[in-house]
């Protein structure tokens, strides 16, 4: 009898290992285009709490062959956005704002035409301000600041619809959000996110950039494909904003994010919950059905993706099955959400 059970726990774990064996192979196989001599990406998928693939593809650097590695860290662009709403929602937790405000009580600069416009309006993109870069001059070469983006918008009294009866995505929207944090903080921004997000949660190589201020250690520097060269194209005109995309971060310090939106140890069940639940409906867009604070809703599908000049990142979560897929890469190209939805379906019950 022991020796079929040894026989028994001996052919599980053979199969075991086969599978991670295919299942590993089906992976690089899905990543074929970071591999090589050619700007990379970093992987993360987690189950159950754990790191089923966490690796690097391809370059960080190209200039000098550094290794994309689970502790590169990337432009998060526009996956930024997770972390400005849960800044908003700890304030609100702390009762330093509320989410109905108005976003003129914090910021008195913008015309009384937008007097309606709330918080939650703004977390969901249901504000109807127009957005920045559609005031930018054509020729803008100079990066724009937060504070440039608040006194445009302060000259603006238009809007594309009344404030909640839409849709319409706006990083001017989490620019202002962002200012609001800091008003109602007394501190930076990228204060307030270091002491009250990624330090409690570990998260140590994590930083909101600011130009002239920090200097991102391990950082992957983005590339765009011209006549089939890769180019460094690794700022632009609106790099320098915060509110809406100026994270930077590893896998290795997401793993702990996407932790703790698990339980309370940073937001409230109430919180989390508002965060993850449809706030405002979305037509048009693929695979999304409606917007959350800082999140595509997509079914029981939580995601996000980011693009900047040179780095497309995603990160999608099937809370239910406690399965998170995170793909960060420092190329214009290829989008990596498809990519991503095929490795999660990798580890989903067939």
């Amino acid at each position: 009898m022991r020796k079929l059970t040894s026989l028994f726990a001996s052919l599980l774990l053979t199969a075991g290992l086969v599978h991670a064996k295919d299942t590993t192979a089906d992976v690089d196989a899905l990543m074929a285009r970071y591999q090589g001599d050619v700007p990379g990406a970093s992987l993360l998928v987690i189950k159950d709490g754990k790191p089923l693939v966490e690796r690097g593809y391809g370059y960080a650097h190209l200039e000098t062959h550094e290794a994309a590695t689970p502790q590169t860290n990337y432009r998060l662009a526009s996956v930024s956005k997770q972390f400005t709403a849960a800044a908003i929602l700890l304030l609100a937790e702390r009762g330093k704002l509320s989410l109905d405000d108005h976003v003129r009580h914090w910021l008195p600069e913008l015309p009384a035409a937008h007097e309606q416009i709330t918080i939650r309006q703004l977390l969901s993109h249901g504000g109807g301000l127009i957005d920045y870069e559609d005031l930018m001059p054509a020729d803008q070469t100079a990066q724009i600041s937060d504070a440039d983006v608040l006194r445009m918008l302060a000259a603006e009294p238009r809007s594309y619809f009344a404030p909640g009866s839409s849709y319409r995505y706006s990083n001017g929207g989490y620019v202002l959000l962002g200012l609001i944090v800091e008003r109602a903080s007394g501190q930076t921004l990228q204060d307030f996110m270091a002491k009250n997000i990624f330090q409690p949660l570990g998260m140590a190589h994590t930083l909101l950039y600011v130009h002239d201020q920090h200097e991102v250690a391990h950082r992957a520097y983005g590339y765009s494909e011209e006549n089939g060269h890769w180019v460094r194209t690794d700022q632009s005109p609106t790099s320098a904003t915060r509110g809406d995309g100026g994270i930077y971060s590893s896998i290795d310090d997401l793993a702990k994010w996407d932790a703790a939106l698990y339980d309370h140890r940073l937001l409230s069940d109430a919180s989390r919950q508002l965060a993850f639940s449809p706030q405002n409906k979305v037509s048009g867009e693929t695979d999304v059905d409606s917007y959350g604070f800082g999140w595509r809703i997509h079914g029981d599908v939580r995601w996000h993706s980011g693009e900047s000049m040179g780095f497309r990142n995603v990160i999608i979560r099937w809370p239910k099955q406690h399965l998170t897929v995170i793909l960060l890469s420092n190329r214009n190209d290829p989008e990596p959400y498809p990519t991503a939805l095929a490795i999660g379906q990798l580890f989903l019950p067939k």
